[in-house]
């Protein structure tokens, strides 16, 4: 075969996610789009800020063509970097500036540049079960290995100990992501504070600092009054990767940006080398278009539609237990970690739920055996529509 042998492999394990949405959209045509409840992909369901999209026509008209359609930076525009940087200094009380950020595609494109630049061959990255799959492949694409630690079974926080124990001399790195997919957890304070004492020891004992990379799309989205802590703040060689696919519904557009703190080890070369690699790597920085609108969306009040997921949380959460499930409340991001029902595996389960046309995701396909994942940033008709469904579903497994 012509293809490699890494893309082998990575095409056996093809999303899972990706391709549940897909069979949804078949089962659409089939029965209609009002009988399928597809919980399967986090695509935002409610519209951007009015002032997004307002902002692209001002920027359209307004900015010289030129300087908008051409080249920039490899770390993006300057300016918008800085409105960034402000944005986190007002938000967190950092003293960011614009060589502090980096504009990235993405979440998924900070996380790319990161390991690109801090990953030899051999090298580890450590992760917590359960966890978004495709960071194997990120850490495999330059030579990396990924670990992932188990959690705590109630909770889904790290377990401390097993972490500390997994530490090695070709530990270079650690993945956390918070607010959490796919269980919702949000690491507070004290997670965090243990996770950097962990960190600091074992740098200490391998002799070189691990970094931390903080995956952080669902940031901005947490309930019952909680919000996500700077991690940063926490422990010194962090680099922060961030998207607005989720706070400003814009998953499709890619665009992000990656935080290289003037703490961390050598953030000078750390922060020149991510530039490059945004280019090395193809993918460049953020399309300028969308750069200028953030610089303008920034600060965009996204309150409406933190209200429209926690409104769907409560709902879906409330006829998974009415129908009997057992699930874990989430106190961010938009899924609900659903446990699968005694005596079925998550395959198993899933063939139950396309029966009655609900789509949900093995959790298998997060490293997460036992438990499956239903992402709620969707509809509320939808959610109330499919009441029946789970009824349904919960009698023939005998719930």
């Amino acid at each position: 075969m012509m293809i490699s042998n890494s893309m082998k492999s990575q095409l056996a394990g093809n999303s899972t996610i990706r391709l549940m949405f897909a069979e949804g959209k078949e089962m659409a045509k089939k029965v209609g789009a009002e009988n399928v409840y597809d919980f399967s992909i986090g695509n935002p369901s409610v519209p951007a800020p009015k002032a997004v999209n307002e902002a692209i026509k001002h920027i359209v008209d307004e900015e010289d063509s030129v300087y908008l359609h051409g080249y920039m930076a490899n770390e993006g525009y300057p300016e918008t970097r800085k409105a960034v940087a402000d944005s986190l200094n007002r938000r967190f009380g950092t003293n960011y500036n614009e060589n502090n950020i980096i504009m990235t595609t993405g979440a998924a494109g900070g996380l790319n540049v990161a390991l690109k630049t801090l990953l030899n061959d051999g090298d580890e990255v450590i992760t917590f079960k359960p966890y978004f799959l495709e960071y194997g492949q990120y850490a495999e694409n330059y030579g990396g290995k990924l670990v992932a630690v188990g959690t705590d079974p109630e909770t889904f926080l790290p377990d401390l100990e097993a972490f500390s124990k997994a530490i090695n001399e070709k530990t270079k790195a650690v993945i956390i992501n918070t607010p959490h997919n796919p269980t919702g957890v949000i690491y507070g304070e004290e997670t965090l504070s243990g996770l950097a004492k962990i960190l600091r020891e074992g740098s200490m004992r391998i002799g070189r600092p691990i970094v931390l990379i903080s995956d952080e799309p669902y940031r901005e989205l947490c309930y019952d009054g909680k919000s996500q802590p700077w991690v940063a703040s926490f422990y010194e060689h962090t680099i922060v990767c961030y998207s607005f696919s989720k706070s400003l519904s814009l998953p499709g557009e890619r665009v992000g940006y990656a935080v290289v703190p003037d703490e961390l080890c050598e953030h000078e070369d750390i922060f020149r080398c991510m530039a490059i690699a945004t280019r090395t790597l193809g993918m460049m920085n953020a399309p300028g278009i969308m750069q200028k609108v953030i610089e303008r969306c920034i600060d965009t009040d996204i309150s409406d539609n933190i209200r429209a997921y926690d409104d769907n949380r409560k709902l879906l959460y409330g006829i998974l237990k009415d129908a009997g499930f057992e699930a874990v409340y989430p106190s961010g991001a938009f899924y609900i970690w659903i446990r699968t029902p005694k005596g079925y595996t998550d395959q198993e389960f899933c063939d139950i739920c396309k029966k009655h046309y609900v789509l949900i995701v093995p959790g298998s396909s997060f490293d997460g055996a036992g438990n499956m994942r239903a992402a709620y940033c969707v509809s509320e008709d939808m959610i109330r529509r499919s009441e029946k469904a789970w009824k349904e579903i919960a009698a023939e497994c005998g719930i």
